[in-house]
């Protein structure tokens, strides 16, 4: 797969917020051959990076694994010998972008929580920018999966003469007060780590705040997984005796089992902590917890009643991060405006991580719908619609949850 990785300099950048940085660093990954109509921009989720195919390549590095490895690549459903694909790191992030992890070149120091705040849509520009950069002036489609989906919403929202199709899998308009709430509380077990020291705690002397980030990626592991998963993975067994205690518990606590999940859930933290920053979780999880499809707008349709091109939405039945009812209002806000619109909803109970691992579900739909639209085979049905025609306007849906 021919696939490169570079890091492009977008010079002075102002944020939605109104403050600016001398320099914005932008991490970013392209695969394929450009052909001036086959670009496909992927759109990564909350700690996922620019490197999103290729397995092997960053094994001796902190990079974020090739998140998307089943989905990207030669034959493959974002098929890399017929589209040209870019995904490109978030600033706020730090996997190569912009971040407080970063070194403000005024100071030489880094820029820890004197990093201006981001948005979703500061990453819209910033991958706009890079795609000026590129050559890219117009985008075949925009994918993306849960934030990363909000980030291609966005682009509608933004740029809707710039895309001529949009995905989005696993994903909202706006997250929901639940969500907002899990999200609250991991960022305060962040901040409430002794270690985290207002944000500063970079340099080989001081101790970085892993405690606190272990436990907000924690969270963020139970969101992302289904009652159903956890019960048939887990039970209530408790973990094999290999498995050490990866926090200190309280004596009386000895007496007790260290459960099989508490065991995952630790050593999937261990394992983050030493490749995500503290502070660019926090400021991620504002970009999403902020995020409003219709805000500037009177509603959600009115937000992307300039596109004119088509969009998928595809949600997963154990998912309770992004509902296939959040999935639905967004398919039916397309509707209004006359968009060519299919909602593929996957009767699955993984839960919301679905589209990460289970890539015989999600790649059909999206490999039809790159080449055919909303016509493709995988994506819509040929069944009679509530409107009475028999054309395949609405993808498979469950009458059960929409009729």
């Amino acid at each position: 797969m021919d696939v490169d990785h570079q890091t492009l300099s977008l010079g002075e950048f102002e944020f939605a917020c109104g403050e600016t940085i001398p320099e914005l660093e932008v991490a970013y990954e392209t695969y394929g051959e450009f052909d001036g109509d086959n670009a496909v921009l992927v759109c990564h989720a909350l700690t996922g990076s620019a490197h999103v195919a290729g397995r092997g390549r960053f094994e001796d590095s902190d990079q974020a694994f090739a998140w998307w490895d089943n989905i990207v690549g030669p034959g493959k459903a974002i098929d890399t010998t017929e589209y040209y694909v870019i995904c490109v790191n978030d600033p706020g992030s730090c996997y190569g972008t912009s971040g407080p992890a970063s070194t403000n070149p005024e100071t030489g120091e880094p820029y820890g929580t004197a990093f201006p705040p981001v948005t979703v849509g500061d990453w819209t520009e910033a991958q706009r920018a890079v795609l000026d950069e590129l050559g890219v002036p117009h985008l075949h489609a925009v994918v993306g999966g849960s934030v990363g989906g909000m980030n291609a919403l966005d682009w509608v929202k933004r740029h809707p003469d710039h895309v001529e199709r949009v995905v989005a899998i696993a994903a909202a308009a706006r997250l929901d007060s639940q969500c907002l709430a899990l999200d609250g509380i991991a960022r305060r077990a962040i901040t409430t780590d002794d270690d985290w020291n207002g944000g500063d705690y970079y340099g080989d002397d001081r101790p970085d705040p892993d405690d606190g980030l272990a436990l907000a990626r924690e969270l963020g592991h139970v969101m992302y997984l289904s009652k159903a998963t956890m019960e048939q993975r887990f039970g209530r067994r408790a973990a094999t005796r290999e498995y050490e205690r990866a926090f200190p518990t309280d004596p009386a606590g000895r007496f007790f089992p260290y459960r099989d999940v508490e065991s995952y859930l630790d050593h999937n933290a261990t394992k983050f902590v030493d490749r995500f920053d503290a502070n660019s979780y926090l400021y991620l999880t504002r970009a999403m917890d902020n995020y409003d499809l219709s805000s500037g707008f009177e509603s959600d349709a009115d937000a992307v009643a300039a596109f004119d091109g088509e969009a998928l939405l595809m949600s997963f039945t154990g998912d309770w991060h992004f509902t296939t009812a959040q999935s639905e209002e967004l398919a039916e806000s397309f509707r209004e405006t006359d968009t060519a619109t299919a909602h593929h909803v996957v009767d699955s109970d993984y839960g919301h991580d679905a589209f990460l691992v289970e890539p015989d579900r999600v790649g059909p739909p999206v490999a039809d719908f790159l080449a055919d639209g909303v016509g493709g085979s995988a994506v819509s049905d040929t069944t009679d619609d509530d409107d009475g025609d028999d054309g395949p306007d609405h993808a498979p849906v469950h009458t059960s949850l929409f009729s």
